[in-house]
C-alpha cells in the first residue's frame, strides 16, 4: 500500500469499544498479502485468515464467515470474480461483504466483479488511508470505489435499465412505500448517514429498513439494490 499518513487517524482505526471488523486477505502475492493484512491489523481490524488463491479465499471465507473479504482479482485456482459470484450464490444470513482490491481498474474488470457480488473495488494504487476508510465503509454496507470507477458502475446500471423490457418496470409490492423511498435513495448511491438525514430518520431505523428490502427482495448488497432499482425503472431520488 501507498503511505498517506498515519493509521491512526480519524479515518484510519476503529473507534475504541467497537467489536473489531473480521476480515479476510486473498492476494496470490505474498508481500503484498502480508502488507495489506498488516496495516489491516496495525488499524484495529481483526484479520481472521489469509489466501493465495481463489480456492483458499472461498473456503476461509465460508469458514471464518468475516465481515469483509478483501479480495484480489487475478488469483489461480478461482478468479475474483468467481469466488464473488459463490459467495453471492449461497446467500447466508449474515453475508460477507467484497471489497475488491485490484491492479487493474480495466471497465470489464470492474463491471465483471460488481455483477458477480462485489460490493466495492478500489485499484490498488490507492493509498493506505484510501484503503483502511474503504474497509470500514464496506463492513458498514457502503459502496466503495477509486475515483470514477463509481461512475462506470452507474453507467452500466443505466444501461442495463434502458435495455429492460417493459414488464421489468412494474412497481414492486413486495415493499412499503416508505422500503421505497429508501429504495429510491440508494439507486443514487448515498449513506445510511445521508438517507437518514434527508427523511429525518435515525441512522439505524434507515439500516433495518434496507434490511428489510435486502430480506424481500433475496438480494444481498447495496449494489444489488441499486441495479434492481434501475432495472424496475425505479427513479432514483436526491436529498433536498
Amino acid at each position: 500500500m501507498q503511505e498517506s499518513g498515519s493509521p491512526s487517524s480519524a479515518h484510519g482505526t476503529l473507534p475504541p469499544g467497537d467489536a473489531p471488523v473480521r476480515v479476510v486477505v486473498a492476494d496470490d502475492h505474498p508481500m503484498w498479502r502480508d502488507a495489506v493484512a498488516r496495516d489491516l491489523a496495525d488499524a484495529g481490524f481483526d484479520v481472521v485468515a489469509t489466501a493465495d488463491d481463489g480456492r483458499s479465499a472461498l473456503n476461509r471465507t465460508r469458514a471464518t464467515r468475516p465481515d469483509v473479504l478483501v479480495l484480489d482479482l487475478n488469483l489461480p485456482a478461482l478468479t475474483g470474480a468467481q469466488v464473488c459470484a459463490a459467495l453471492a450464490g449461497e446467500r447466508p444470513a449474515v453475508p460477507t461483504r467484497i471489497l475488491v482490491l485490484s491492479a487493474s481498474g480495466d471497465t470489464k474488470d470492474v463491471l465483471d466483479a460488481i455483477k458477480a457480488g462485489a460490493l466495492g473495488y478500489l485499484v490498488k494504487s490507492a493509498g493506505r488511508e484510501e484503503f483502511i476508510a474503504a474497509v470500514r465503509a464496506t463492513a458498514a454496507g457502503e459502496p466503495v470505489f477509486t475515483a470514477g470507477l463509481a461512475g462506470l458502475v452507474l453507467g452500466e446500471f443505466r444501461r442495463v435499465r434502458s435495455e429492460a423490457s417493459v414488464a421489468a418496470t412494474r412497481p414492486v409490492p413486495e415493499l412499503t412505500e416508505r422500503e421505497t423511498e429508501i429504495l429510491k435513495y440508494v439507486a443514487t448511491g448515498l449513506g445510511y448517514k445521508e438517507i437518514a438525514q434527508a427523511l429525518v430518520l435515525s441512522h439505524r431505523t434507515v439500516q433495518n429498513h434496507v434490511q428489510n428490502i435486502f430480506t424481500k427482495l433475496h438480494l444481498n448488497n447495496r449494489v444489488e439494490l441499486a441495479r434492481f432499482a434501475y432495472e424496475h425503472g425505479i427513479e432514483p431520488l436526491n436529498p433536498a
